[in-house]
Order: structure tokens, then sequence, then C-alpha cells
């Protein structure tokens, strides 16, 4: 109501009640009026009646919200259901133009202001969880993979020759195939076996950069978070050779926002050599649904060169859903959660070690890997194939976990991986991991633990009971042979003194 509006209303309930309501709701527009002004996160996270009401009013500055609107194009924001419509919150023009993602719509005021706010609330999340030095960012409607392969669509429009994408290894198959999709060749680089870790392998990074020739090399794109006994790659070092030989540096920065490993590895690739553009996906950092991912960088011209590649309008979900949780959460819980995941991570390693001593396995030494940690499974029973563990715990409604055994080959775009998932050729060992990811409660690690050791447990009693049935029977077989050796014995003696057996 204006203010018009609110004087008339004293005719009708007393003007102190009523200035009393106004007070509350001007403490909210301030709250709202702070968020526009600044486009940082909030200090504390907003209640959901402060969001929901920002969101009623920025769904009325669209046009297909106006009251006498006559839409007469193909593209109205028209939505048939009603429960879509109060799904998103009656913002149906997406973001962006034809042109550019981030370009303001003249029919949706609303929703490129809500566009806009979100941007700029990524890159200030971005800045907290530890990159200081980022320059501009956009959400995409895409997961990771659809948008690095966007990123190396940018990059050739400058780099018209190069047809190779050098990759330090990584067995998971999106971010391979977006190398793939994206029309380049991939050249892959198998990784260092250093202890139980695996570790990016620079000397062969600058042997491709020799064999190919800076000029026909798109980028490199190297890896931040990962599963165990993977690292992260040695992104500073990477950072200085790409600088040197003037090759962009792209890096899939999927799940490793929430850890500030990654995140200061990333800084310090960038303040030292060279970081072209990070990828980070929505629903593993900031806990939303699947569908979106942040594409960021250290210059802000090359990032806005991004979004004008990305062919035509986008959907608006991923942009909402961030907004709300971020306002949501505020600066204090964006920065408790980032705190609790990591003491988290110490938990999960000291349960996942006493477990794995009880079952006579250890956890592999991967120090350097911030959220994924890793268990041989090297003492089952020799009927029970390891990623049969893997299939026990789904069946008990324990999710996430991978198993890895030596000997499984994959073939991806016409390359072939040997021990697909183990991110190398040789890993010597069978082994789980679990990561403490953001989001995570001891709760979850307390069962997790509880149904691995059920699993383990049944695991071993099955090798138990297998080896005593063969005692057993070769104990049998053993009587069996004595009795009738006697008999034999009686038999040959008998046969000598004349008697008749």
């Amino acid at each position: 109501m204006n203010e018009e509006s609110l004087k008339l209303s004293e005719k009708l309930v007393p003007s102190n009640y009523i200035h009393q309501g106004i007070q509350a709701k001007q403490a909210r527009e301030n709250t709202i009026r702070q968020l526009i002004q600044h486009r940082k996160l909030p200090e504390c996270g907003w209640d959901d009646v402060t969001v929901e009401m920002f969101l009623q009013d920025v769904a009325v500055m669209d046009s297909n919200n106006f009251n006498g609107n006559c839409g007469v194009g193909e593209r109205e924001a028209r939505i048939y259901s009603s429960l879509v419509y109060k799904r998103h919150f009656g913002l149906g023009h997406g973001i962006g133009r034809s042109g550019d993602i981030t370009a303001v719509q003249p029919k949706a005021a609303g929703s490129s202001l809500l566009m806009k706010l979100t941007n700029s609330l990524a890159l200030d999340a971005i800045k907290i969880a530890g990159i200081k030095s980022v320059e501009g960012c956009f959400v995409v409607p895409m997961a990771t993979g659809m948008s690095l392969s966007l990123c190396m669509l940018t990059l050739r429009q400058k780099r018209r020759s190069a047809k190779y994408v050098i990759w330090p290894r990584i067995d998971q198959k999106s971010c391979f195939k977006s190398i793939i999709t994206a029309g380049f060749e991939p050249v892959v680089i198998e990784n260092c076996l250093d202890g139980d870790e695996l570790k990016t392998n620079m000397s062969a990074i600058k042997e491709k950069i020799a064999l190919f020739g800076a000029d026909n090399i798109l980028c490199v794109m190297t890896t931040t978070s990962c599963f165990a006994p993977r690292i992260p790659d040695s992104l500073e070092e990477i950072g200085l050779l790409c600088k040197e030989y003037d090759i962009p540096h792209l890096v899939n920065n999927a799940y490793g926002l929430q850890a500030s490993k990654c995140t200061h590895l990333l800084q310090q690739a960038a303040r030292v050599g060279r970081v072209d553009l990070f990828v980070q996906s929505l629903d593993k950092n900031f806990m939303v649904p699947v569908g979106g991912s942040i594409i960021a960088g250290f210059d802000a011209g090359l990032v806005e060169e991004v979004g004008k590649n990305y062919p035509g309008r986008a959907s608006a979900t991923p942009s909402i859903d961030l907004f709300i949780t971020l306002v949501s959460m505020g600066t204090t819980g964006y920065k408790n959660l980032l705190s609790e995941r990591k003491e988290l991570c110490k938990y999960l390693t000291e349960r996942l070690q006493s477990c794995a001593v009880l079952h006579g396995e250890r956890l592999l030494q991967t120090k350097h890997n911030p959220i994924s940690i890793g268990m041989t499974l090297s003492n089952l029973d020799d009927s029970i194939p390891p990623t049969e563990v893997g299939s026990m715990l789904f069946t008990r409604f324990v999710s996430g976990t991978r198993v890895v055994a030596p000997g499984k080959n994959n073939t991806i775009g016409g390359h072939m991986f040997k021990n697909f998932g183990s991110h190398s050729d040789v890993y010597p060992f069978s082994y789980l991991t679990a990561a403490a990811a953001i989001g995570m409660t001891r709760n979850d690690v307390d069962l997790f633990i509880t149904r691995l050791d059920k699993v383990l447990t049944k695991c071993k009693t099955d090798r138990t009971d297998r080896m005593k049935t063969q005692k057993i029977g070769e104990s049998e077989s053993s009587l069996e042979k004595s009795k009738s050796r006697e008999v034999e014995s009686e038999a040959i003696n008998n046969s000598r003194t004349g008697k008749d057996v």
C-alpha cells in the first residue's frame, strides 16, 4: 500500500496500530533497499516473508503480470498451469536476450533486476569463499560440463587454429565430454603416483606443448575438486606455464568453491601466473537443484564475451534458486557452512580411520585432497567383488560413495581409459571414497560409518564362514583318506598272512 492508502486505513484501524505496521513493513523494505544498493550478501539471512515480498514486487514489473497487458508476440511468458506459475513466482520471461545472456529485457524489468542482483551476489560469494581478485561472473542455466564447453567455444574465437585441449586426467565423464562436444581433441595427461596420491604430471604437459606447439593448443583444462586418490592439479605451476607460452588456462572448479584449499590455489595461480576462466556448479556448492553453474574469471571483459557467446535467452530458474538461497544464508550463514564443512571433513576422516582399522583396512594418504577421503578394500572375501560394497551400501540408503576396483576399462569419445574411475592406468588398490561436502551433518557421518561397519562385517563374516566350510571340508577329506589308507593297510597285511579279507 502507498502512503495515501495507509492514511485512509487509519479511518478503519487506530492510527497507532497502522504506524506500527508501517514500521515493520519499512524495516523489510530497508533490508531490500540495502541489498539493491550494495549488491552483496546481507550480513544476516532474510526470512521467507521478506524473500517472497521481494520476489512478488519484482514479478509485477514484468509485462506478463501487467494489468490489462496485451501480448501479441510469439513469446509473451504465457504460463498455462497455475502450479507452474506459482513455482516460478510469475517470472516467465527468463534472462538475457538473443545476443547476450546478461542483457536486460525491455519486457522484463523485474526478471532483469533479479538476474543482475544474482550475478552480483554470486560474485560476492566467490570472494567470501577466498577468491578475492575475481572480477566478473554470471549464472548460466547449464551444469558444469556444458558451461566448460561454452568457455572453450569462446576461447576459440581468439585462437582459430587451435585444436587441442591439454587435460590432466580425471575420471569424470562430463569434463572430458565437454572437450569433445566443443569440437576439440583432448590430449590426456596421465597422473603421477606419489605414495597414495595422484598428482599433476608437469613434465608430460611441457612435452605436449613442445610436441603440438602453443598456437595449436586452445587451453589447458585443470581440475581442483576431485575424487581421492587424485588431488587438485598444480594450478600455480600450470598457471606459470600458461603465462609463459600464452596459452589460456581453464579451470574445472566443480565443487571446489566450498574448500578453502581449492579457492587458495585458484587465487594464487591467478596472482603468479594465468587463469582465464573457472567454472563451478550451483548444486554442489550452494545446495540448490541441479541445472546451473557460475562462469567466472579475473578479466571482466572475457567473462562478458562468454555471456555474449551464449545463443539465445535462458531459463531464470537457476538464478531464482541461487538468489533465494544466498539471501536466506546471508554472509554469516554462508561462512558458517564453509567452516562446518571443514570441521566435518576432520570428523569424517577420524571416523573412517577407526572403521578401517577395525576391519583390517587403511585410509589412503591423500592429505592434499580437501574434500574426498579414500579407504582401501583389500580384506574382503574373495567371492565378493569390491564394487559389491557400493551396492550393499546403496541398498542400505547410503548414497554418494564410490567404489573403484582395478581392471575396469571405459571408452569415451573414442578414447579408452584403463582402470576407469581411479584416474590412473596403474593405480594398485581397490578402494572406497566418501566426500565431506557442504551441507553434510555429523549425523550423516555417524549413519554412514554405522552402515559401512555392518557391510564390512558381513563381508568379513562371509569370508570367515567360507574359510570354516573350507577347513571342515579339508578335515573330512583328510579323515576319509586316513580311513582309506587303514583299509588298504589291513588288506595288505591279511593277504600276507593268507587270511581272507
